[in-house]
């Protein structure tokens, strides 16, 4: 193998994920240089899975998606492969043992995304979010090293309550797209009209419906943390705290704005970010 372009790989998916995943990165700086580059060339390939499926035309949406699937296998084998970020995935899920089947379960998400725009119920809502994030903390597990089996679930649970954030964050977007990552039956129980989501009014429904969806969120959030404490390295552990940390902020940024998620954005800023950091490591609650 060209140690070359196996660098230059490692060095392209940091580019990726300094660009789309901010606080992802910033987190990750924190951790050690080979489980920081192996998180960036696993973050690439699903940062390139989303950019597959966000391409306008379903044709090339489909056949991206299948191309990216393809190389995603020829990893996995002893096949040549000319791309250095491919490369750098290669060494990355054969070092760290990752199964192929979670990046097939991330790709079966991304398909989701092609042919399903609306969820009947959480439960459907759910068996997106475990592909799509779920099965991207399992795989973060992996690179970061755990001592017990159990551990996963709580890396799933942390992995689909990022995903819901993102979900709450981002409903504006999704509209713009076409799409409602809400449950349609749980809309309907807090009379929340798709109409009413498509011209931005923010009323006492859409408030509680988002109350009571935040809550959901946050429970997962807390049920997640008791699994922290089986993560190896406390290093390891502290990345993990502060991205749930950062991303519970989104919630409360969403609180913040008074529900409007359709003119205000809700994110975290750099001095709040700063902040949780403080606290993780004053408070070394979990470390």
């Amino acid at each position: 193998m060209d140690k070359r372009e196996l660098k230059t790989g490692f060095q392209e998916a940091k580019k990726i994920t300094k660009k789309f995943a901010k606080t992802f990165y910033l987190a990750s700086l924190f951790l050690p240089k080979e489980k920081k580059y192996a998180s960036y060339a696993v973050y690439a390939i699903c940062r390139l899975s989303d950019e597959a499926v966000d391409k306008l035309n379903c044709l090339s949406q489909e056949e991206s998606l299948q191309i990216l699937e393809s190389k995603i296998s020829d990893a996995y084998t002893d096949k040549q492969i000319s791309e250095p970020l491919l490369l750098a995935f290669r060494q990355t899920v054969n070092k760290y043992k990752i199964p192929q089947k979670y990046f097939d379960e991330l790709i079966k998400g991304m398909r989701m995304d092609l042919v399903v725009n609306h969820y009947r119920d959480f439960p459907a809502l759910y068996e997106y979010c475990y592909r799509a994030a779920g099965v991207v903390g399992l795989i973060m597990l992996k690179i970061f090293g755990y001592k017990n089996n159990a551990t996963e679930d709580y890396a799933i649970k942390l992995g689909v309550a990022m995903q819901l954030t993102n979900i709450l964050r981002d409903i504006n977007e999704d509209l713009i797209r076409g799409r409602v990552y809400l449950p349609q039956d749980e809309m309907t129980q807090f009379s929340i009209s798709e109409q009413q989501l498509f011209k931005g009014q923010v009323d006492d429904n859409l408030r509680n419906f988002l109350r009571f969806q935040i809550s959901r969120c946050r429970k997962l959030y807390n049920e997640s943390l008791a699994g922290i404490k089986f993560i190896n390295k406390p290093i390891c552990r502290f990345v993990v705290l502060c991205m749930k940390e950062v991303y519970s902020g989104i919630l409360d940024a969403i609180e913040e704005n008074d529900f409007d998620v359709f003119t205000k954005r809700a994110y975290v800023n750099k001095l709040r970010k700063a902040a949780i950091i403080f606290k993780i490591l004053w408070k070394r609650e979990y470390l």
